[in-house]
């Protein structure tokens, strides 16, 4: 599997990961602060904004160090297949 991420660039999987990620658990903490804290929507709301952001930007960063770490494959021909 690891051959066939070689020479890509992994920072769009890693921010849609990061993305994913931050929706997820953004709606459940804001859900516990605002039934069990009874905190305020607007700040449920930038909570739930600056993780998906935050957890978004991180995969998008993590991601692009990753993909340097995965030199890309030189393919041996123009009718050549991965596989």
């Amino acid at each position: 599997m690891m051959k066939r991420l070689s020479g890509r660039s992994l920072a769009h999987p890693g921010c849609l990961i990061g993305i994913t990620l931050g929706l997820t658990l953004g709606i459940i903490l804001g859900g516990v602060l605002a039934a069990s804290f009874n905190v305020a929507l607007s700040i449920v709301l930038w909570t739930w904004l600056g993780l998906t952001v935050a957890l978004g930007a991180l995969g998008w960063i993590i991601g692009s160090i990753s993909s340097s770490r995965l030199p890309a494959v030189e393919e041996e021909g123009p009718g050549s297949e991965i596989g």
